[in-house]
C-alpha cells in the first residue's frame, strides 16, 4: 500500500484555506501535518477538511503557534503535546497520533529570537525533551515519524549564503549540533532521496523574489526510524503552492512509503 505523508507551515490555516482547497482535492495525501495554524480551537476550519475526507487532530491559540494533522484515517491514540509530565506542555507547538504500531509525531519547534534570548534555549528544550519522547516510543517498540518545521537547517547546503547565517538561531553551529543529536538513530528521508542542493522549503516574505531567485532554508523535515525510512519510496518538495496567490512563507515537503 502506498502511504503518503505531508508537512506544511501554513502560516495561518484560515488564510491558506483556499491554497490546501486546491491542494488536497486535486491530490490527497493520506497524513497533513501543519504547523503555524494560528487558530484558537472554536475557530480552526475543521468542517473545510471533513468535506475534503479528513479526521483532524488539532489544538491551537490565536495569532501565534498552532498544530494540527489531517488524516483520511482516524487514529488510535492522540497526545497533545509533550506526555512526560514536565511543563510547559508544548501543546500548541506538539501533536502526536499512532496509526498502529506508528507514531507521527509533528512539531513546531520554538525559532529562539536570537542566541542569547531564552527562546534559544527553550528551543534547545524543546529539542531534548523531543529526543526523550521518540526514544521512549521506538523503546516501546513502534516506528516512528517526527515531522515539522524544525526551525533547524542541518547542513550547509540546507540553507542559501550559509556564510552570512553562521550566528542565526536556525543555522548556529551549537543548534546544528544538538539537531544532529536527537536525529541520531533517524533518517533524513528527504535527504535519502534528494541529496543534491538547492533544495528549499521555505523562502522569507522579507527577501525580494526570494522563490525565484531560490534563496531560503530547508527547514521542514520528515525523519523515520529505520525500520520505516527503508519502506520510503520518495520524498519531495511541493514548491507550486509557494507560487500561489497570498501563499505561506513554507511549502509542503513530503514523503510517500510502501507499507
Amino acid at each position: 500500500m502506498s502511504w503518503t505523508i505531508a508537512t506544511f507551515n501554513v502560516n495561518s490555516v484560515r488564510s491558506r484555506l483556499p491554497i490546501l482547497e486546491r491542494w488536497l482535492n486535486d491530490s490527497k495525501v493520506d497524513v497533513l501535518c501543519l504547523q503555524e495554524t494560528k487558530a484558537r480551537d472554536e475557530d480552526f476550519p475543521l468542517q473545510a477538511f471533513v468535506d475534503m475526507g479528513y479526521f483532524v487532530a488539532f489544538r491551537g491559540q490565536k495569532s501565534y503557534n498552532g498544530v494540527a494533522i489531517a488524516s483520511l484515517e482516524e487514529p488510535d491514540e492522540i497526545v497533545y503535546g509533550f506526555d512526560d509530565g514536565k511543563e510547559p506542555v508544548f501543546d500548541t507547538r506538539a501533536l502526536s497520533v499512532r496509526f498502529g504500531d506508528i507514531w507521527v509525531m509533528n512539531t513546531y519547534v520554538p525559532q529562539g529570537k536570537s542566541i542569547d534570548h531564552d527562546d534559544y534555549l527553550m528551543k534547545q528544550e524543546f529539542l531534548r525533551r523531543t529526543q526523550r519522547t521518540i526514544s521512549d516510543r521506538i523503546s516501546d517498540g513502534k516506528r516512528v515519524l517526527w515531522v515539522g518545521d524544525m526551525n533547524v537547517a542541518p547542513e550547509e547546503k540546507d540553507v542559501a549564503n550559509p556564510k552570512n547565517k553562521a550566528k542565526h538561531v536556525c543555522f548556529h553551529r551549537d543548534i546544528r549540533d544538538l539537531f544532529g543529536t536527537v536525529c541520531q538513530g533517524l533518517v533524513d528521508v528527504f535527504r535519502s532521496h534528494r541529496p543534491e542542493e538547492g533544495e528549499f522549503s521555505f523562502w522569507d516574505y522579507r527577501v525580494k523574489n526570494a522563490l525565484d531567485r531560490n534563496i531560503g532554508w530547508r527547514i521542514d523535515h520528515i525523519l523515520a526510524s529505520p525500520d520505516l525510512a527503508k519502506l520510503s519510496s520518495d520524498s519531495w518538495v511541493y514548491r507550486d503552492p509557494r507560487g500561489w496567490e497570498k501563499p505561506s512563507d513554507h511549502t509542503p515537503v513530503l514523503a510517500s512509503f510502501d507499507l
